[in-house]
């Protein structure tokens, strides 16, 4: 263990918020497929490349984050049923509008952003740099396709906030 430069002890909570992110993940990824496989209507083909592009995205990370548990020396969980325990994000049906299935995916990009967020503790507190890097990378990534995913839901009428200083002008 000596080439990871973390304390022993500090290692088991790191691993345990990554398993719950790699449940949360392979949940997600599993509804992404599911509504690429059912989307319906007028947004059919801008949604079916954009849920192909998230699952195919889920699936790197879900091995990126069971390859990072192993680095730290753990087997990482790898059933399915455990994922279903301990996920944060719940099955839904994929029998539901496109806009429910947007807003669907922008509710469980928040439980993961959360999940990330409890990583980052940990992993700061333990002075774990590959974690910190490796997660704060994915919170840009999910946090800018949020941003997009929910532009997607506006009204083409809708404004943006517009700061202090550029109502000055």
């Amino acid at each position: 263990m000596n080439y990871l430069n973390i304390n022993e002890k500090k290692i088991e909570p790191i691993v345990s918020e990554l398993n719950l992110l790699l449940a949360d993940y392979h949940v997600y990824y599993q509804k992404l497929r599911a509504f690429h496989w059912n989307i319906l209507g007028q947004n059919f083909f801008d949604l079916h490349n954009k849920f192909e592009e998230l699952y195919n995205d889920a699936k790197t990370k879900i091995d990126e984050l069971a390859e990072r548990i192993l680095t730290l020396r753990y087997h990482p969980i790898s059933t399915f049923g455990e994922y279903l325990q301990v996920s944060s994000i719940k099955e839904t049906s994929p029998l539901i509008s496109d806009v429910q299935m947007v807003d669907e995916i922008l509710k469980d990009h928040g439980e993961i952003l959360k999940q990330m967020s409890r990583v980052m503790k940990v992993a700061e507190e333990a002075g774990d740099e590959g974690t910190l890097d490796m997660i704060g990378a994915y919170m840009g990534e999910l946090e800018k396709i949020s941003w997009m995913l929910d532009a997607f839901r506006q009204d083409t009428r809708d404004q943006l906030k517009v700061s202090d200083r550029e109502k000055v002008s």
